[in-house]
């Protein structure tokens, strides 16, 4: 099992435990939407609190499953996973520490809130191997400076924490060793009230900050599905990374 979940007090927590890294493949990526699917289906879950086993929430997904013909199952797998998220009924916190990137950042932009320690980063690094973070491209123009998401995808460079809560990415930042604690707080303070109002006042949130976002996610993954995995960089960069290489990109 690399999903763990529990429901307490109106609280639904759902782990990603596989540590060190969290890295999501399609396995951990299925498990992921059936615990979902079960989250959601219980209306006494007023509130979902997304967390992660170990140090870092997650480095990302699995680069060897990027290649083809596993690309055309993984993307359509991950953009489902990151729609499901975005998409629940109720309030969802991630609770966030240590390396949040590529895959596992696209994760936590899908959730309503995130409460972060003094020592995470956040990236999309996806660029850097040739390929692009579909999920961010539709997400994070909506969540920050349109300056600073192209910045973010374009360069693959990390943000720390102080930079993320200025952008707006982050919604408060705790002790490394209160990231989970506050979270819960957090979803507590919200779990107190009525749960058909929460998912109400959530739906209503959703349209007011995102109604483009569906559309957006389905054409950034069929940029990805359909053009990028085409091109001779996507593959280079992708089989470089796996063989321990620098990449020699050809630009197209």
């Amino acid at each position: 099992m690399t999903i763990k979940t529990r429901v307490e007090d109106g609280i639904g927590t759902l782990t990603l435990a596989h540590p060190p890294l969290n890295i999501l493949t399609q396995a951990m990526l299925a498990e992921m939407r059936g615990a979902l699917e079960r989250l959601a289906a219980d209306r006494g879950v007023r509130v979902l609190v997304l967390a992660a086993a170990g140090k870092h929430f997650s480095a990302g997904a699995d680069v060897g499953e990027h290649l083809p013909p596993k690309f055309r199952d993984l993307i359509p797998a991950f953009i489902a996973t990151v729609r499901m998220i975005a998409e629940y009924p109720a309030p969802v916190v991630a609770a966030v520490g240590g390396r949040c990137l590529g895959g596992g950042f696209e994760v936590a932009q899908a959730a309503d809130m995130i409460v972060a320690g003094e020592g995470a980063s956040f990236g999309q690094p996806e660029i850097m191997i040739g390929v692009l973070p579909p999920a961010a491209c539709a997400l994070l123009p909506g969540l920050c400076a349109p300056g600073l998401a192209a910045e973010l995808v374009l360069t693959g460079d990390p943000i720390d924490t102080r930079r993320a809560l200025e952008a707006g990415l982050v919604h408060r930042v705790v002790p490394d060793d209160r990231i989970e604690a506050e979270a819960m707080a957090l979803a507590q303070r919200m779990a107190r009230h009525s749960g058909a109002a929460l998912r109400l006042t959530k739906r209503a949130l959703r349209h007011g900050t995102a109604g483009g976002s569906a559309d957006a996610l389905a054409a950034a993954e069929a940029i990805y599905v359909d053009e990028l995995m085409r091109t001779e960089d996507a593959l280079e960069g992708l089989e470089a990374f796996l063989e321990k290489r620098k990449p020699v990109w050809k630009h197209q």
